[in-house]
């Protein structure tokens, strides 16, 4: 994903009103939800807070697809452990 559209995707799921849960995807299959709206992203990265205050840290090389649908209902593959 170019950085150009990594912003232009971002912007437009995080300005939603009201806003909606979405999961980011990533290469090797990790998903997951973002569930707020307070993510910082420039210059092609981002960082987001998980519950418990886990910081996630996720660029756009390393996005294979933005999901406009939560973790437990997004369609596609998933990862189990």
């Amino acid at each position: 994903m170019t950085a150009e559209n990594f912003e232009a995707v971002l912007e437009a799921m995080l300005s939603r009103k009201p806003f909606k849960p979405f999961t980011v995807e990533l290469h090797g299959g990790t998903r997951f939800e973002v569930d707020h709206p307070r993510v910082v992203y420039r210059d092609g990265a981002a960082i987001f807070v998980a519950p418990g205050f886990v910081p996630v840290y996720f660029d756009h090389q390393a996005v294979i697809q933005i999901i406009d649908a939560p973790a437990h209902s997004a369609p596609g593959r998933r990862r189990t452990k």
